[in-house]
């Protein structure tokens, strides 16, 4: 099955007002059932409560003007419904029910829609990382500590640390679902005023029938799952900059190891005939940059007053409503710019040549070492690098003039222990690890989108 066919371009009719309001009537009808269930209300309006909370039962212009009107959509949306049922179950329709308990649980039945996506959209950027850290685990190229070349690495031990930062991204997205998928439903204040001694057992069968979990303590002023998703949705945008920003360095004229490959006719500039802009690179690191903006809010967010309060209800409603559409569709761009990413090796190796004599040093030390000492070969290979550079000579030259070491090597020992090809460490043996784990974590994936059922 196609991409195309399973998953959709974004997710923000999942937040539409009128899903949002079909989430409520999700929650009102397994309130009914599982109260039913409970022998607190008959069965028979439990069911016919269940049959009508749907949208298509529901008079939407009537509704839409009742908000209006009383600026409580939650009980707008309760009126409509027991409208709907009839006057003998409908007197049963939102049964010592809140507004809160509505809203927050209506959230995560989105919440987790979303969320078997945005995995689905991770499988996929991981399988596409997979292959690129095997093409390019033989690949040498200059890997770079503060922007400068560093030591010789491969493009797929370069490819091996996204892999591995956003297998995190995932493990943490999974280790929060308990958390954030649970349904707070405890009345008005959170202590089961209206549903006495059968509370705690409605809560539970309420989110037993919606597969969600249920904390022990049903406070409204407990918001920390929903900053808690935030924040790893935040992180993961962290790891997607960090992809996106490396790959746009490196796509740089003056770097030219990446580049975009876009489709004939994709022109790069208006004015610029010559310029071959990158287009889906850019969208990505943008997307990525909204979205951690939200981690400073998501804390604010939790820290209602007493019991709960409006006012940071809406903090929250707002940050889910902005942060779950951003994250799915900072996965689509990452999805779709990974496949698009080719690496040039000749373009690598022409770099990593600026330095090629000297990049391998600190292999060159660690021979040299066996005889002056670890501390002293440091010493002698740094000094002879910056007389090498005053003469414009080769450090093998230099080196293989000085007594003491040539006495123990000679200049071809020394030009190949500055071979940057031969001193690439684990590199190959990481990048092939990387790719393994990220084609088991994508398989492993894969059947997320098939768990996520519409919400209507």
């Amino acid at each position: 099955m196609s991409r195309a066919a399973v998953l959709p371009a974004s997710v923000a009719d999942l937040f539409s007002t009128e899903q949002t309001w079909q989430t409520w009537l999700d929650i009102e009808a397994a309130l009914a059932l599982s109260q039913a269930s409970l022998g607190l209300i008959p069965a028979q309006h439990a069911q016919r409560i269940a049959a009508h909370a749907s949208l298509q039962h529901l008079d939407l212009p009537a509704l839409r003007a009742d908000i209006q009107r009383t600026m409580a959509p939650v009980l707008s949306v309760v009126h409509a419904l027991a409208h709907a049922c009839g006057d003998e179950a409908g007197g049963y329709v939102h049964w010592g029910g809140t507004t809160q308990n509505i809203i927050l649980g209506g959230r995560v039945l989105q919440m987790r829609r979303v969320h078997a996506l945005l995995l689905t959209r991770i499988g996929n950027a991981l399988a596409t990382l997979a292959t690129l850290a095997e093409d390019g685990a033989d690949a040498v190229m200059a890997g770079r500590t503060n922007r400068k070349h560093a030591l010789p690495i491969t493009f797929g031990f370069k490819v091996a640390s996204w892999i591995e930062e956003l297998a995190r991204c995932v493990e943490r997205l999974r280790q929060v679902e308990p958390r954030a998928f649970s349904l707070v439903f405890g009345g008005a204040i959170g202590a089961m005023h209206t549903f006495g001694p059968d509370g705690m057992r409605l809560a539970g069968a309420i989110a037993g029938r919606l597969g969600l979990a249920s904390p022990l303590v049903h406070s409204r002023a407990m918001l920390d799952p929903f900053c808690e998703y935030v924040l790893v949705l935040a992180l993961f945008a962290m790891a997607c900059s960090r992809i996106g920003n490396e790959l746009y360095t490196l796509m740089a004229d003056e770097i030219g190891e990446v580049a975009e490959v876009l489709p004939e006719g994709v022109v790069g500039s208006s004015t610029m005939p010559h310029k071959d802009n990158p287009k889906h690179v850019v969208g990505l690191i943008a997307r990525a940059a909204k979205l951690r903006a939200l981690a400073a809010p998501a804390l604010e967010a939790g820290q209602p007053s007493h019991e709960g309060d409006s006012a940071t209800n809406q903090q929250v409603y707002g940050l889910i409503d902005e942060a779950c559409p951003l994250a799915y569709d900072l996965a689509v761009r990452l999805d779709e710019l990974l496949p698009l990413v080719r690496f040039d090796a000749a373009r690598m190796r022409e770099n990593l040549a600026r330095s090629a004599d000297v990049i391998a040093s600190e292999r060159l030390m660690m021979v040299l070492a066996a005889t002056l000492g670890r501390q002293h070969a440091h010493d002698r290979v740094h000094a002879a690098i910056r007389e090498a550079r005053r003469r414009g000579c080769a450090l093998a030259d230099v080196l293989a003039g000085q007594p003491d070491i040539a006495a123990h090597h000679t200049r071809e020992q020394i030009v190949d222990a500055l071979e940057p090809a031969r001193y690439t460490g684990n590199s190959r043996d990481i990048a092939l690890r990387a790719a393994a784990l990220a084609r088991s974590l994508a398989a492993g994936l894969a059947p997320a989108a098939a768990q996520a059922a519409p919400l209507a």
